[in-house]
């Protein structure tokens, strides 16, 4: 558990960045878009901080009075950087609602989401919106500010299409997202990436700045050469994703316990592929066998998957019944 002492009277901001359509100047902060071309060549526009599910999935969060010193406690952070993004994103919102103005934040992980949802439903006087393109879209983009002054959906995503002939190259996500970082952006300015069924390539989220350089410039994937075309929101391919749930009775909520009976392989081998740094808790690296799994936890396998936790009850002989929804 962290706990965030957040003055609710705090002004901090982020540095100002700056952004172009096919560029960024290179000694801007880690966040912002690296591009290994002359800058000078580019016209620059401010950019608010660098932190942002309506038709494309809207989370909103009302208003509630918080006075003075406000502590937020992050359960569900385990580890130190989800804790440093959110307070980034606290510090920010903050700053909009004193200003009466709006802010985007970059696409954040899941993890960093949730919590950042969580912790602005305490302070008053900031409306925030989740945009990530589609309903169920992993990676969102923030928008707070004002009620006053926050008044509709910002236009803060953009869709892209990526096609190539792909019959006789197989892919991957890993592929897409690959070539798309190897043009010179940077993670955070990249929402999800739909794979589409069939070998027709793929559908990505972005920010709007950048739709005319990755048409520009992402050419191939792998060895196959691509298209990239901007596409409406509405246009995107996507399905819900399949599942299979199961219950599993285990002595206890330890990470390699539940996780060998979800993923169907023995405990030791489990444990095997934590020590490895194989397995992720939200998205959030876990290197420990013993670590204390919960509901809602999405428990991720390299090379074998996903696995949430659903609903955990006690039995009368002291052990845990434990729904595993497996994503297929």
């Amino acid at each position: 558990m962290w706990i965030l002492r957040i003055s609710a009277m705090a002004a901090t901001g982020f540095c100002s960045q700056a952004f172009a359509r096919r560029s960024v100047l290179p000694f801007e902060s880690l966040r912002s878009i690296h591009l290994k071309t002359n800058p000078s060549n580019f016209r620059i526009f401010p950019l608010a901080a660098p932190f942002t599910s309506s038709a494309s999935g809207v989370c909103r969060s009302p208003p509630q009075a918080v006075k003075g010193e406000t502590d937020i406690v992050l359960k569900g952070a385990r580890d130190k950087d989800t804790v440093e993004d959110v307070k980034r994103v606290l510090e920010m919102a903050n700053r909009a609602s004193l200003r009466r103005e709006v802010l985007h934040t970059d696409f954040l992980t899941p993890p960093v989401l949730k919590e950042s949802m969580l912790a602005l439903e305490k302070f008053s006087d900031i409306k925030v919106i989740a945009q990530g393109g589609y309903p169920e879209a992993e990676r969102c983009r923030l928008s707070v500010g004002h009620p006053e002054v926050l008044t509709s959906d910002p236009d803060i995503v953009a869709a892209l299409s990526i096609s190539g002939n792909f019959g006789f190259e197989p892919y991957s996500h890993g592929d897409f997202l690959g070539a798309i970082l190897g043009t010179g952006i940077v993670r955070d300015k990249l929402g999800d990436i739909i794979i589409l069924e069939g070998e027709k390539g793929a559908h990505i989220l972005v920010v709007p700045e950048l739709v005319d350089f990755l048409a520009s410039s992402l050419d191939k994937v792998r060895n196959v050469s691509v298209t990239c075309q901007k596409i409406p929101l509405l246009a995107l391919e996507y399905q819900p994703p399949r599942t299979k749930s199961f219950k599993a009775v285990e002595a206890s909520l330890r990470l390699d316990s539940v996780g060998s009976a979800g993923f169907k392989i023995s405990r030791s081998k489990m444990a095997n592929l934590i020590s490895d740094g194989d397995v992720r808790i939200n998205w959030a690296p876990v290197t420990k066998s013993n670590t204390t799994v919960r509901t809602g936890d999405i428990i991720s396998v390299s090379g074998k998957g996903r696995l949430k936790i659903g609903e955990i009850n006690s039995t009368r002989k002291g052990k845990f019944a434990v729904e595993l929804i497996k994503f297929l």
